[in-house]
């Protein structure tokens, strides 16, 4: 962790999200109930850079599918830009990820038919936006991640670090207030997988807020705070907001 990281605490900046006492538990028949998250708290900044981290059952997944309204916890209250959203319908919680939150996976969730710059515009397609302006825009992401000249190429034709490149500037046309990232790195070796942090690390000092989730260390090590997840539970946190 770099030692500016302990700088500033996440208090003197806007709150962008909070959870409070969140629990998720799954149901899996014959009365057997598994409980992912037994009462988790946290808040993140504006320009937050979180690394979650635990092993396989800690939660982390079970927590970024609910910071990232992919699910609604069982218990507990989720505020994301200052509004409750743990009760919301599919429907609501729909239109807060597309206004709110960008996503990149491991597998990166491209479709195969759509070259670069079409799989950097699905986002603007599901709010109906399809202006010159937007689809400028997925051409200035496009140039921003390094992938300029790759704009009609389909997946296919990219190696797996340019895959997860379309991956980032997807998750950015909205102009997101919050990145979560799955094992952003998780299917890229190590040179590539630095180079994909690189981006992360500019869009953070940008100003962008991430929460990512990974099992390497030196991935976490990008991040100014480390959340240690155990047994569903928050075991540790370690460095700060910048």
């Amino acid at each position: 962790m770099s030692d500016v990281a302990v700088a500033a605490p996440s208090t003197r900046r806007k709150i962008v999200a909070r959870v409070a006492d969140l629990k998720k538990d799954y149901h899996l028949g014959n009365n057997v109930v598994v409980r992912a998250l037994r009462g988790v708290s946290l808040e993140f900044a504006e320009g937050d850079f979180v690394a979650i981290m635990g092993s396989s059952g800690s939660g982390k997944s079970t927590l970024l599918n609910l910071l990232g309204c992919l699910d609604r916890p069982t218990s507990g209250q989720y505020f994301l830009a200052g509004r409750d959203v743990s009760r919301l319908d599919d429907r609501a919680l729909s239109g807060i990820r597309s206004r709110y939150l960008g996503f990149i996976f491991q597998s990166y969730n491209l479709i195969s038919q759509l070259s670069v710059a079409e799989n950097i515009e699905v986002p603007l397609q599901y709010q109906g936006d399809d202006s010159p302006a937007a689809r400028q825009r997925c051409v200035r992401l496009a140039q921003l991640v390094g992938l300029g000249d790759r704009l009609h190429h389909r997946p296919t034709e990219l190696s797996g670090g340019q895959q997860q490149r379309v991956a980032i500037a997807r998750a950015l046309v909205n102009n997101p207030h919050i990145i979560l990232a799955d094992e952003p790195t998780g299917n890229l070796d190590t040179a590539t997988g630095n180079e994909i942090m690189q981006i992360l690390d500019a869009l953070n000092r940008a100003g962008r807020t991430i929460l990512m989730v990974t099992h390497e260390p030196d991935i976490a090590a990008h991040a100014h705070r480390v959340v240690h997840l155990r047994d569903g539970r928050v075991e540790q946190v370690t460095g700060a907001s910048r």
